[in-house]
């Protein structure tokens, strides 16, 4: 686990401390990778350079905002962010390197210690809502807004809504396999106390670590249990998604829209398949159903869809050619 991979040591006014985290590294890898594999095969679809160029632009913008707004609506950080301005107190870091303190030096980076408790605190912080560099972001919904306005520019500019989704979809699949290692980094998006072979174990004040005390599954100084690191599963999955995507459904592409919506079908599986082993906070309907299977359930069905709706077209298409 290293959540931070570059800390600079200064502080900016409004900002707070300068540090590169590791997840946001590689979100931010995964956007330019991704923008430069769609521009440099624009051409074969017959689409402007630019006009992808813009469109990755936007795209990582309105992703960024969805995936904020999912992470504080659904997740249930709405209250955080709010203590974080009223009474930082009430919210716990949890990337401290101390489970319990006497000085803010012992918590690391810019936690301080609640020395009357003995635990460590994010500063206060009004601003911490915009600062998504920090983590806390939900991949659906960032894919729901840059997938909504995507398909709204490609119509407006005429590019072909369905064949810029088929640029695209490999791409998000090979990006959200980058950005799974930085949720590993980071801590979150941890798994179900197991016993298999490669479980791992996160370090004391890891998010990990804070639910199985909270849990009361392990005292104030004992080491995390092992847990399925779910992070390297979804990791794997997406990878898997990119390759069949990419090497297999791409080079057998029937009819326009057909890789976008292999990809809503395989991401709404195995993200579902997945959510069985994962145990962080991150909204839970009716005790067992997370929010995450609640989306994907009905972009399984737009998927399914569009390969029905657009496969006569496709066999129409191939009768007109013979």
């Amino acid at each position: 686990m290293r959540p931070v991979l570059i800390d600079f040591g200064i502080d900016i006014p409004l900002l707070g401390h300068l540090d590169l985290p590791s997840y946001f590294v590689l979100l931010t890898l995964s956007f330019i990778i991704g923008a430069w594999m769609t521009y440099r095969e624009a051409p074969r679809l017959g689409l402007d350079r630019e006009r992808v160029l813009d469109l990755n632009i936007y795209i990582v913008i309105w992703a960024i905002i969805g995936a904020r707004v999912l992470h504080v609506i659904a997740d249930g950080h709405l209250h955080d962010y709010v203590n974080l301005c009223v009474d930082n107190f009430k919210v716990r870091a949890t990337e401290a390197k101390v489970a319990f303190c006497n000085a803010s030096s012992e918590c690391g980076y810019d936690y301080v210690c609640n020395l009357a408790a003995h635990t460590c605190h994010p500063p206060r912080d009004c601003f911490a809502v915009l600062e998504v560099w920090r983590g806390g972001l939900a991949f659906y919904g960032g894919f729901i807004f840059a997938t909504a306005f995507g398909l709204y520019f490609a119509r407006k500019y005429r590019m072909g809504m369905w064949k810029v989704a088929d640029l695209c979809a490999p791409w998000i699949a090979f990006g959200l396999a980058l950005s799974r290692l930085g949720c590993f980094l980071n801590g979150c998006c941890y798994g179900k106390v197991t016993q298999v072979p490669w479980a791992v174990r996160f370090p004391i004040g890891s998010p990990a670590w804070e639910a199985q005390h909270d849990a009361h599954l392990i005292g104030d100084r004992a080491p995390a249990l092992p847990v399925h690191p779910t992070e390297i599963y979804l990791s794997l999955l997406n990878l898997v998604t990119f390759a069949i995507l990419y090497f297999a459904i791409r080079r057998r592409k029937r009819f326009d829209g057909q890789i976008f919506a292999w990809l809503l079908i395989l991401k709404g599986v195995f993200r579902s398949f997945v959510e069985i082993w994962r145990d962080d906070e991150r909204g839970v309907l009716w005790g067992w159903l997370s929010t995450s299977q609640i989306i994907s359930l009905p972009l399984i069905v737009c998927g399914i869809y569009l390969l029905v709706r657009h496969r006569p077209e496709a066999g129409r298409a191939a009768q007109t050619a013979a």
